[in-house]
Parts: structure tokens; sequence; C-alpha cells
């Protein structure tokens, strides 16, 4: 009888530290900026076409989440590409899901803040973020090589025209819309 009240109260220790346990895995230690909202496959391939991806490109999508942009770049048109997220456990995510996808050889994921990664050697930028960080973001994009293309899901960046823009209704009659933007011949004064 003792040891079954043991293996009862080992039971319940376990019972109540598993959750503490994976709320701290699941919860980043820092603020997000934005909150983590999925692109549709849909919207993502109509980014990549905006964008005219290629196999020659590299793709950095900021704040890439589960990793699926650059890995439907790789996988559809050999791209590599790297994705940055701040949060660990969209980075664990992306890794897992670019296994299961066998691209790893063509991607890659940084837990880090997208204000502090370099991606100057980047062809195109993916964005899914929200106005205030587009327009925060929009020195360094402005600042990347050019011809460097930039495709945003449902933000634009102020009063820097977009070249193209789309408006896609998802299947729960959404409308989404993605802009595109060519990084400018820096001025020469």
């Amino acid at each position: 009888m003792k040891n079954l009240l043991k293996l009862f109260a080992v039971g319940i220790l376990i019972f109540c530290i598993t959750p503490m346990v994976y709320a701290q895995k699941t919860l980043p230690s820092v603020a997000l900026d934005v909150p983590y909202v999925p692109t549709k496959e849909k919207i993502v391939n109509e980014m990549l076409e905006m964008a005219d991806v290629k196999g020659d490109d590299i793709l950095y999508d900021l704040g890439s989440g589960d990793g699926r942009i650059p890995i439907t770049a790789a996988k559809r048109f050999g791209t590599r590409g790297v994705g940055v997220d701040i949060n660990p456990l969209r980075i664990e995510e992306a890794n897992a899901r670019a296994e299961k996808e066998e691209v790893t050889d063509k991607v890659k994921f940084i837990e880090g803040n997208i204000f502090d990664v370099d991606f100057s050697e980047a062809t195109v930028v993916t964005l899914y973020l929200l106005p205030q960080v587009n327009m925060k973001l929009r020195p360094k994009i402005l600042d990347l090589k050019p011809g460097t293309r930039v495709v945003s899901h449902n933000y634009d960046m102020g009063d820097w025209e977009p070249l193209k823009m789309r408006k896609i209704e998802s299947d729960k009659g959404f409308v989404h819309t993605i802009y595109y933007w060519v990084v400018p011949e820096k001025d020469s004064k």
C-alpha cells in the first residue's frame, strides 16, 4: 500500500510539473513585435510567383514562423532560403518541417531579431509583419542591393509605392493583399 501511495504521489507530481515545463518551452522569453499567424499556402505561392523566384535566388523570410515560405521556394524552385524568427519554438518547427520536406541542404533558420540579422545577401525578401515593423525595416531594406525583390503579405511600406499589388480572396472569404517592390538604384549625389 505504501508503494502504491508513493507511485500515486509521483504521478500527481509529474502531472502538475509537465504543463509548467511545456509552457516554458513554448513561450518565448522576449516580447514579440508580431503575433504568429501562418500564411496560407495559396498566399505563399502567390508571393513567390509575384517575386519571380528562381533557383539562383537567395530568399530571406523575416519573421519566418514555421518556415513555409523558404521551404516552398526550395521545393518548387531550388531556391536557397533563410528564415529568421525570434521564437525558438518556431525555429524548431521550421527545422522539423525542412527535414520532413527534405530541403535541409537548401534552407536554414536563424533564431534572432530581424532588426539585428544581416540579410544583405538576399535577392528576395518576404514579409508578413505589421505596418510599424515594415516601416522600421524599410531603411534596412532600401539599403539592400538594387534589384532585390521585396514581397509583403497584407502590409505596405508607407509612401514607398509598390510596383505591383494583388488582392487574393481566401477560401473563407478574407481578402489578402500582396505588395511587391524592387529596391531602386541608390542616388549618386
